[in-house]
């Protein structure tokens, strides 16, 4: 007897009609009759579901040829499971809840975090699961593993965020997950970006759009992290290129339900971006561009302090080629002050305070003082 026609001969033995036999399993009462006649192919859920409802001795009927009860039997072992009913809906919950986290909590903070919901995951996967289960379990690891990554990359430990990114390439590469896989390039980007390594930081951008699906978020992301990394090299036609494809891809784009996510990427983050590119190709409009994402930041509804930091960082270095150098002191000790810099961040500030130093020294002075005494990092280099 075929696995479809045993499937029903449990049910109509049990008294049991198609209707309530859906009912009691939340599958629709069309989709089991294709399976019940053989139409469409019986799926380890599906079994698992009839035992659950009629048990297994109801299901391995005495019509049951020696075929039929070696394919049950596989069912049995893939749709088998010792993860317990919705914690893996709440560890993908919780995912998503440390991703948003991220503009908002230190990293060393959600770093430690990552890691416990890591370890639970590593005791899931110990388990018995579904083949289902095992992807989707892998998925979530991924995400961990790449915020895992991006806040060491934050804390300047960059061979620990690269074995992580590593980590969560691999895991997306099994679980055939694009998306995952591009962020893990972007983010290596930018971890070269920071380390002055700007050719690699166009490859890998540039390599990330080219795995990540077209409407992603990871796509816009790679993309503006290219024309960065353009303006880093002085590209500035590139640059510009750059930013026109960035500004057709936002156009229109809805804010995400959740627009503090790390990975989904918010229309409004466009503008930073911009502000960033710009003062680094030594666009006057990067002023503009950066009064207007810190109006905007301040009457947004949700606080974000990191934003509000690097987005002073971008007008000071945009003041001080204006040559406002009061200015850019004052809104680049505000950056600092506000002590949501990390230190991936800070060789950004040393680029402004150089630039204040030549004319101006004594706030440059002041600046390198706040650096020291509230980050305790080496103290950035004077310019020559």
């Amino acid at each position: 007897m075929e696995l479809g026609s045993m499937l029903r001969a449990a049910r109509e033995a049990a008294g049991i009609g198609l209707r309530e036999m859906a009912r009691r399993t939340h599958f629709n009462a069309s989709y089991l009759s294709l399976i019940e006649t053989g139409r469409r192919p019986v799926t380890a859920e599906v079994v698992a579901a009839y035992e659950r409802t009629l048990g297994r001795d109801a299901v391995v009927g005495s019509e049951a040829t020696d075929e039929g009860l070696a394919a049950l039997e596989w069912m049995q072992r893939v749709a088998g499971s010792d993860i317990g009913g919705g914690s893996l809906e709440r560890l993908e919950s919780t995912v998503d809840d440390l991703a948003a986290a991220y503009p908002t909590t230190r990293p060393e903070e959600l770093l430690a975090q990552v890691d416990q919901h890591l370890g639970l995951a590593a005791r899931m996967m110990e388990g018995k699961k579904t083949l289902t289960e095992y992807r989707r379990l892998m998925v979530a690891v991924g995400w961990m593993s790449l915020l895992a990554g991006t806040c060491q990359i934050d804390l300047g430990q960059p061979r620990a965020a690269a074995a992580r990114l590593r980590l969560a390439r691999e895991i997306a590469d099994e679980a055939g997950h694009p998306e995952i896989a591009a962020w893990c390039l972007e983010t290596s980007a930018w971890s070269h970006l920071t380390a002055a390594d700007f050719p690699a930081a166009v490859q890998l951008s540039r390599a990330a759009q080219a795995i990540a699906p077209t409407t992603s978020s990871a796509f816009i992301q790679a993309t503006a992290q290219e024309g960065r990394a353009l303006a880093r090299l002085g590209d500035a036609p590139g640059t510009y290129n750059v930013l026109r494809r960035v500004a057709r891809l936002v156009s229109g784009l809805r804010v995400p339900d959740r627009p503090e996510h790390h990975f989904r990427y918010d229309p409004a983050k466009s503008d930073a971006y911009v502000a960033t590119t710009l003062a680094w190709i030594g666009d006057p409009a990067a002023e503009t561009y950066a009064r207007h994402v810190l109006t905007e930041l301040a009457d947004s509804a949700s606080t974000r302090p990191r934003r509000i930091a690097t987005a002073n960082i971008d007008l000071g270095l945009a003041l001080v080629a204006a040559n406002k150098p009061d200015e850019a002191a004052h809104v680049t000790l505000t950056a600092v002050t506000s002590g949501r810099l990390v230190p991936s961040n800070l060789w950004r500030v040393t680029e402004v305070v150089a630039g204040i130093e030549h004319r101006d020294p004594p706030d440059a002075a002041g600046i390198r003082d706040a650096i020291r005494d509230l980050y305790r990092r080496p103290e950035p280099p004077r310019a020559n």
